[in-house]
């Protein structure tokens, strides 16, 4: 399928995913904060498509975690029916879904940040940029951690679903983890892959 073919499917499966989750979400407010990456994201890239093309591969990831964050949204994190499964399957305590939420919140940042400065030209040596992906990964999921701290001073209570805390004190500290896990294995599993997909594109 030629690439701008394939980004319209993306972001039709995208779209129709925001549009089905805004119809009856579990609490509106909580949907409002958890798309609000999507609604800033889409017209980013769109906005960016002809100066600044992203790989296939990282289209892909932005469409999934993209999806991620919507079905967050729209049933809440501890409430999402995938997590609950996980969670009879694992003999685990707590709906870990906002953990998936965590490790693509890694994930995909790492990439992105590896796109740009190889794209760039702005490091040199594999070592140091993997070390730099890491550190721009670790500190985007600061940085969440720190709006969610702000939410929660701003909501009281109301926040306590886009939190998704489930009682866990030592969730932002897991969170952080999980995007550092999500980071790590990124770089070591598709870092071979997008050099492909970045010397083919550039």
């Amino acid at each position: 399928m030629p690439q701008k073919n394939y980004l319209i499917v993306l972001q039709a499966i995208v779209l129709f995913a925001l549009l089905i989750s805004g119809l009856q979400p579990f609490d509106r407010i909580t949907w409002w904060l958890e798309v609000f990456p999507v609604l800033f994201g889409l017209p980013l890239l769109w906005l960016t498509y002809r100066r600044w093309p992203l790989t296939p591969l990282l289209y892909s990831l932005l469409a999934l975690h993209a999806v991620i964050l919507i079905v967050g949204g729209a049933y809440s994190y501890a409430r999402v029916p995938l997590g609950f499964t996980l969670q009879e399957w694992l003999h685990l305590s707590r709906n870990p879904y906002d953990k998936i939420g965590h490790f693509a919140q890694g994930f995909v940042p790492a990439l992105i940040a590896r796109e740009i400065l190889l794209g760039g030209a702005y490091v040199q040596g594999r070592k140091m940029l993997a070390f730099i992906c890491i550190c721009i990964a670790l500190a985007t999921s600061a940085s969440y951690e720190l709006i969610e701290w702000v939410a929660a001073l701003i909501l009281g209570q109301g926040a306590e679903e886009f939190l998704g805390t489930q009682g866990d004190i030592w969730d932002t500290q897991s969170d952080m983890a999980m995007a550092l896990l999500g980071a790590c294995c990124a770089l070591a599993l598709l870092s071979r892959r997008h050099d492909r997909q970045i010397q083919k594109l550039r």
